[in-house]
């Protein structure tokens, strides 16, 4: 028995254990040194952001302005090819794809991309292909929102919290999106009453509990819009917690700007789910933007899109959730690609996503390991999905198997 063994003897078993230990993650700390990051790779994004700033004629003050990033996204063909090398096909097909659907990059996150890499992972998030209009499968709205909003401005799907989308508008348009359908060609903030409507509704609902304001991009509202808001829910004395879905500290990290982070302050309990995909876009602005909402209160999670080609690799995701930890960031999902018109180039297996969670749980912190989930089709709610870990039970015992594939019995008396 272990307890009779002497103080050498257990140090020397300990120590055993920890080389098996250190075994099961080598090939991980070996696919590290090749991994491309957002701080390993940001002496060249730098790079990029002054040929960039050339290109715009941009002062430093005009970059580290938010307005003037949404106001210079790229949009079209024309100015891309003067960023970015495309050849003539690639450009023809950006422009057919954009036909189909709207495209914008702010010239923050255009400098992620690394110029020489057609499979640059920020690139494929952010550039149309013709992938969009070739396939044209799935649906406009798999989620069948148009059948669970009681009101224009609200989604709701479960019994006690539900989504305000209070704008269309994001900094950059992901080619992923779930809502690429209500994008359109102009930026538009919900209409006031629209939004009055969907603060109404909540106070007559007294089991809402929980409020996400989302769109587009919550964080795509004006400060002053996003006060008023605020106010107004904070009056509702069954609401208990706010929510912003924003993926501007990714793509637009200078909207995270001193005035927002003080109104945020005002009215906590208020968290905020971003939306990181790969360890590229974990970059020192980003890390910026995320300390400064931390410091005055906001809890920050993320959300995870799992993406054929992008980031469906079981290091690229624990090293992605690894550096957003660095952030204050909690990861919170990772979800299973939806069956959105014109991006089922995206999707994976299922079972990629369930490996993924495999190789996670027991080889970093609990703190990195999000929850996998399938969104059921026609609003019906996320799913999640776990490896097996129950092999079987009988009267007073379970058999488990742990993270490293052991089978034991577990006394369940």
């Amino acid at each position: 028995m272990a307890e009779n063994k002497s103080i050498r003897e257990k140090r020397e078993i300990a120590n055993n254990r920890a080389v098996e230990l250190k075994d099961t993650i080598a090939d991980y700390r070996e696919a590290l040194k090749t991994m491309p990051t957002g701080f390993k790779r940001w002496p060249q994004i730098l790079e990029n952001q002054n040929r960039i700033k050339g290109y715009f004629n941009a002062s430093d003050e005009d970059w580290n302005n938010w307005h003037w990033q949404l106001k210079n996204r790229v949009t079209g063909s024309e100015v891309l090819k003067e960023l970015l090398p495309f050849g003539k096909k690639e450009l023809d097909e950006i422009d057919q794809a954009g036909l189909l659907y709207r495209w914008a990059i702010s010239p923050y996150y255009l400098s992620l991309i690394d110029p020489d890499d057609s499979e640059d992972p920020v690139r494929q998030q952010s550039i149309p292909s013709f992938h969009e209009y070739a396939d044209q499968s799935g649906f406009d709205d798999p989620m069948n929102e148009e059948y669970t909003s009681p009101t224009s401005a609200v989604t709701r799907r479960y019994a006690d919290r539900l989504i305000i989308k209070v704008t269309n508008q994001c900094a950059m348009y992901c080619r992923h999106c779930q809502r690429r359908r209500a994008i359109g060609e102009k930026d538009l903030a919900m209409p006031r009453e629209d939004l009055q409507e969907a603060i109404e509704y909540i106070r007559n609902n007294e089991e809402i509990r929980d409020v996400l304001l989302t769109g587009g991009d919550g964080f795509m509202l004006d400060n002053q819009t996003i006060a008023w808001l605020l106010d107004e829910l904070d009056q509702i004395p069954h609401l208990e917690i706010k929510r912003f879905g924003s993926r501007t500290p990714v793509t637009i990290p200078q909207r995270i700007d001193d005035e927002l982070c003080r109104i945020l302050s005002e009215h906590l309990p208020l968290y905020v789910n971003t939306h990181f995909n790969h360890p590229l876009e974990v970059t020192p602005r980003a890390q910026e933007a995320c300390f400064k909402l931390a410091r005055v209160g906001v809890g920050l999670g993320n959300q995870t899109v799992l993406l054929k080609g992008v980031n469906n690799d079981p290091f690229i995701i624990r090293k992605l959730n690894q550096d957003l930890l660095k952030i204050m960031v909690k990861p919170y999902y990772i979800f299973h690609a939806k069956a959105v018109k014109g991006t089922s180039h995206f999707r994976t297996k299922v079972e990629e996503g369930i490996e993924i969670m495999e190789k996670l749980r027991g080889y970093t912190s609990g703190l990195a390991v999000p929850a996998f989930v399938i969104n059921a089709p026609h609003g019906l709610g996320k799913t999640p999905l776990l490896p097996e870990y129950l092999v079987s039970s009988g009267k007073d015992y379970l058999m488990i198997r742990t993270w490293e594939n052991k089978v034991i019995r577990y006394n369940n008396k």
